[in-house]
């Protein structure tokens, strides 16, 4: 599985570090990024933060 979050898209909210505090973090610039690994224990939160982001900002490839 690979995980990307679009710049371009994001704004920022903060509900997929919520969700996967693990795997997502906002940076400096007040947009989230991917920074921790992706195993099968949290693969179920990152769908999760994928499916409540408000924009659709986070992208799955499986």
């Amino acid at each position: 599985m690979k995980v990307k979050v679009s710049k371009d898209i994001c704004i920022g909210c903060g509900a997929c570090q919520a969700i996967a505090p693990d795997v997502f973090e906002i940076e400096d610039d007040g947009l989230a990024c991917v920074f921790g690994k992706i195993t099968e224990e949290n693969k179920d939160d990152i769908i999760d933060a994928s499916e409540n982001c408000p924009t659709g900002a986070i992208e799955i490839e499986q």
